[in-house]
């Protein structure tokens, strides 16, 4: 029942069209992550908003800010997050798991904003 329950609040829920063209190699990876993730992820080229309406609970990372890579995204997907405590683990696999992880470390961190370093100038 449980299972159940995860299974149906990490589909499809927030979704607003999805920005990746249809040729674009990562639009099946976006179709993927907008169908699977867009309950608790928000990435603007998936067309999702998963943590901008939901509760706290349910709330993953706003991909929009935050910049993953292939490896990590894959390392997720495969072990229901970094902390364990709400992704279910493999919500997609095999080619579907590569597709998502290529999609996410091609768009995610578009909105991200680097503070300068120690000893680092800003621009004015």
């Amino acid at each position: 029942m449980i299972a159940a329950a995860l299974g149906l609040s990490a589909c499809g829920f927030g979704s607003e069209g999805i920005a990746v063209s249809k040729d674009d190699p990562n639009h099946e990876g976006a179709m993927l992550f907008s169908t699977h993730c867009a309950g608790c992820h928000t990435l603007d080229a998936a067309g999702t908003q998963g943590s901008g309406n939901r509760g706290e609970r349910t709330q993953g990372p706003n991909l929009n800010e935050r910049l993953e890579s292939k490896e990590d995204v894959l390392f997720a997907i495969q072990n229901g997050g970094f902390s364990g405590a709400i992704m279910p683990q493999n919500i997609v696999v095999g080619k579907e798991a590569e597709q998502v992880a290529e999609f996410v470390a091609k768009y995610a961190g578009q909105a991200a904003q680097t503070s300068p370093r120690p000893g680092q100038k800003t621009s004015p």
